[in-house]
């Protein structure tokens, strides 16, 4: 592996207006992983990363649910990852980038897709470090093939390999293929289809129950609905409106360690704003309530 891909330098776009924090005083570090290679439908996604943290320049700097200035508490952005279109090299390269962060820096990562695919990579240091570690997994898709258009790595098989290990709670789904159903519901998934679930004080309740202590929290953007995040290359009717995804990610964030999470699936469209300026935002409220349960703030 290239040494130079564990050299973190700060990026030149930062995520709000916070410039000046050094990463080893960060409580929060945005990590860019502009990675797109298998994308079936809509393209775009390697341009989410640089697309969100320009749109967080709009953000109000005073988060008004949580009633702080956020970015007074430090937050690091990275350089974007840089890969190659090998597969083999990205996933073995991207391990070994997200293993030294999350054992060399104390601030919570959040990693910013790309395609869904990367979770592949970001999850099996979490899992070696994290004992009896659980993902929730928000997203219109089941993401449990083995393998889709000859690759293993594909967006539409992101939850598959950590199914193997981990307890995977899937909640927003309302695509399930064929070939992948017979893993929801089995093992060591629990799948909260979205038709079935609509109640969302009790599927709130659900989830935390079925979820460990310790949380990795991967977000599609698909998982919520096309009238809240419309550019994302696979969308789907029917999924969560905002108010109803933050509920259930407090929840969870009060409730249980959530040690990291990723945002994935933005595809910018040329002329419309709205998605990367939402996702920053939810970046933004996610870092709040992540400094609620460890009195930052």
């Amino acid at each position: 592996m290239n040494k130079d891909i564990l050299f973190v330098k700060p990026n030149k776009l930062q995520f709000v207006i916070d410039s000046k924090t050094k990463i080893s005083d960060a409580k929060f570090i945005i990590l860019p992983i502009p990675y797109e290679y298998t994308t079936s439908y809509g393209k775009g996604t390697a341009k989410g990363p640089k697309e969100i943290i320009k749109a967080s320049s709009q953000l109000e700097l005073w988060d008004e649910e949580l009633k702080y200035d956020l970015y007074k508490l430090g937050i690091f952005t990275a350089e974007d990852f840089k890969y190659t279109k090998n597969e083999k090299e990205f996933f073995s390269n991207i391990e070994d980038y997200v293993n030294f962060i999350i054992n060399n820096y104390t601030a919570f990562p959040v990693f910013i897709g790309g395609e869904h695919s990367i979770t592949q990579g970001l999850l099996p240091p979490f899992q070696k470090k994290y004992k009896n570690l659980s993902v929730l997994h928000f997203d219109a898709h089941a993401d449990l093939r083995t393998e889709y258009e000859g690759s293993k790595h594909s967006h539409a098989s992101a939850l598959y390999p950590a199914s193997a290990r981990s307890r995977i709670v899937q909640i927003g789904i309302r695509s399930v293929g064929s070939e992948e159903k017979q893993f929801i519901n089995r093992g060591n998934v629990k799948t909260f289809l979205m038709h079935e679930n609509l109640d969302f004080k009790a599927l709130k309740k659900k989830v935390i129950e079925n979820l460990t202590e310790n949380v990795y929290l991967t977000i599609d953007v698909d998982g919520f609905d096309p009238s809240v995040m419309p550019a994302t290359g696979t969308p789907q009717p029917g999924g969560f409106g905002w108010y109803e995804a933050l509920e259930i990610f407090k929840e969870v964030i009060y409730r249980k360690n959530v040690v990291g999470t990723d945002v994935v699936e933005v595809s910018p469209v040329k002329g419309s704003n709205i998605t990367e300026f939402n996702a920053s935002k939810l970046i933004y409220r996610i870092i709040g309530y992540v400094s609620q349960k460890r009195k930052y703030i």
